[in-house]
């Protein structure tokens, strides 16, 4: 069951409006100093990660603000300091940072401190379906009286808000102009670097990162190393229920072909979103690869084969692997509609994508069975990738780092 939407996370954030006024006056009283924090909705991972690794290396002191026992521990274990976001300790520790450092939004460290601050906005992912300014999504209410106002003025805080980003690292200069358009972001603060998160699909040998990501996945239980390895990916609904589920019949043809291939499908449902999948009887062919198994998935991507997703920015990156994506969307009219997309979604999963699984398993058993189909798919993925990553030569972080140096924050104290 979806577990937020849009409409109650903004009437939220409406009714905390005096603490944001407070907060923002105490941000005015307390000196900033040179350390940086970082924060993400998805836990210790992602591009936060991977910029807390370099800037660390560099002789910055950085501290990961946690929202969850699980994240300290998390971080714990990578030797990395935290303090929980919330209360005074997470106010007065974003309010003394110098950098800010998030992935999803401000509510990645303490929403209350982020004034004034030196914001670096990684997001986590290319844009496919519409997002910020240009989804009407973002700024739902509940359904009262005045909620037409009402939503005016969540756009008009949104965009407001937004003038804080300083820097907002883009894939490619395509997925720049959908990043400033969501943002409202104009001038040089949306730059062309590559993204962080997905470095690790780039750094290194083919051999190392299938190793790594194979020890990720191996959390599930066993994986030998001939079995086929799916991932199912669907994305969040904004709240809604997920039209994608499969019914028992359904779940028999899943494990059916999953059987057939010797394969094993895991299946990664978006943190605020989680829908009801799993089989209806115990099946080690279908795991479920959540956030609370895996809180960053990108590392796991090498040991893919192959990816199913209906809206997922995941099929852009899968591509830098040269990995087949079977596309299942029974909802994409509705989607389009309520939702939208930058551009229209046949440019990215083309006139062949499945309405149901019926489609989306002979697709499947296509892919597995026929090695001419794998590569034309395989092609077809990196073609794609190729149209929104400028860069893949696992040096993203190092040029988002230089992009933030380049606009006045110095270097850490004792560097030459």
């Amino acid at each position: 069951m979806a577990s937020f939407s849009f409409g109650t996370g903004n009437a939220a954030k409406l009714l905390r409006l005096p603490v944001y006024a407070v907060g923002r006056l105490g941000t005015r009283l307390v000196p900033r100093g040179d350390t940086w924090v970082f924060g993400s909705a998805a836990g210790v991972g992602d591009g936060a990660l991977a910029l807390w690794r370099h800037v660390t290396s560099q002789g910055h002191r950085a501290l990961w603000l946690a929202g969850s026992a699980r994240e300290e521990a998390d971080a714990a274990a990578l030797g990395i300091r935290t303090v929980r976001r919330g209360g005074v300790r997470g106010w007065w520790a974003t309010a003394r940072a110098g950098v800010v450092v998030v992935t999803h939004g401000f509510g990645d460290v303490n929403r209350y401190a982020v004034g004034g601050a030196f914001v670096v906005q990684l997001w986590h992912g290319i844009p496919l379906k519409r997002i910020g300014l240009d989804s009407p999504a973002t700024v739902q209410v509940p359904d009262v009286p005045g909620a037409a106002v009402l939503r005016r003025l969540v756009a008009v805080l949104y965009r407001r808000a937004a003038q804080a980003i300083r820097v907002l690292p883009a894939a490619s200069h395509r997925s720049r102009g959908r990043l400033e358009s969501a943002f409202g972001l104009s001038g040089d603060r949306v730059v062309v670097t590559g993204e962080p998160r997905v470095d690790v699909l780039s750094a290194g040998t083919a051999a190392l990162r299938r190793e790594t990501a194979s020890v990720l996945l191996l959390r599930t239980g066993p994986l030998l190393p001939g079995q086929r390895a799916l991932l199912y990916a669907p994305t969040w609904r904004d709240g809604g229920a997920d039209p994608a589920v499969p019914t028992a019949e359904e779940w028999v043809r899943i494990v059916q072909l999953l059987e057939r291939h010797d394969a094993v499908l895991f299946i990664r449902s978006h943190p605020l979103g989680e829908g009801a999948y799993a089989p209806p009887w115990s099946s080690g062919r279908v795991r479920m690869l959540g956030a609370g198994v895996l809180s960053d998935v990108t590392p796991a991507l090498p040991r893919i084969d192959v990816l199913i997703t209906d809206y997922s920015s995941m099929a852009y990156d899968v591509g830098l692997l040269g990995m087949p994506v079977v596309y299942l969307a029974p909802d994409v009219d509705d989607y389009a509609r309520v939702r939208g997309f930058y551009g229209t979604y046949r440019e990215v999963a083309g006139d062949d994508f499945a309405r149901d699984w019926t489609a989306a398993l002979a697709q499947l058993d296509a892919v597995l069975g026929d090695p001419a189909e794998h590569a034309a798919r395989s092609e077809r993925s990196a073609a794609l990738s190729a149209h929104m990553h400028a860069y893949r030569d696992g040096e993203n972080t190092r040029r988002v780092y230089q992009a933030i140096r380049a606009r006045g924050i110095p270097a850490p104290k004792g560097a030459r």
